[in-house]
């Protein structure tokens, strides 16, 4: 009898070390996103975003927040150089093996939708996978949601380097770095 003992231990030991890999296999990362305007015309994305815009992304309250570190990209994208900046914003979050979505937005909310919004999903395996889903949206004096352009991409990232997506008249520079 006393040499089932352990075994009846073994169970809650495996428990503990697959609860504890799980633990480690997520890490914290420091995000930043500058969505911005390139000098063409405004590419219209022939749909506007759904109500449901941030599916089941989470929101980046203020615990998360971060100071932005790319100032300096971020300032050479101005309109004497072709470029407006739309969004630049920087937080804290947990990337592992599974895909971890938040959602971003900027400027006032009309009916649901803001000016910028949209979702920036990430997962790590040898390197960082970013889907990002981004609205640029267009109303009129009423509030009313006019009209749309998208950035909908999925590429790889390195952590710690500046990576640049292309979007027609939109682009997004992103850089991802452990904490």
């Amino acid at each position: 009898m006393r040499a089932l003992r352990p075994l009846t231990l073994l169970p809650l030991l495996m428990l503990c070390l697959l609860t504890s890999n799980a633990a480690l296999a997520e890490r914290l990362y420091h995000v930043e996103v500058i969505v911005f305007r390139q000098a063409a015309e405004p590419i219209s994305a022939g749909q506007l975003p759904p109500d449901n815009w941030a599916q089941n992304a989470l929101p980046i309250d203020s615990n998360n927040l971060r100071s932005t570190a790319l100032n300096a990209e971020a300032g050479k994208l101005n309109p004497a150089n072709g470029y407006q900046v739309l969004l630049h914003q920087a937080w804290a979050q947990n990337i592992g093996n599974t895909s971890s979505s938040v959602a971003i937005q900027t400027g006032f909310e009309h009916f649901g939708h803001h000016p910028i919004e949209g979702t920036v999903s990430l997962r790590e395996d040898r390197l960082i996978e970013l889907q990002s889903d981004i609205w640029v949206n267009q109303f009129d004096d009423s509030g009313t949601l006019n009209d749309s352009e998208r950035i909908k991409q999925t590429t790889r990232l390195k952590s710690g380097e500046l990576t640049f997506v292309d979007n027609g008249s939109l682009g997004m520079l992103v850089r991802v770095n452990p904490l």
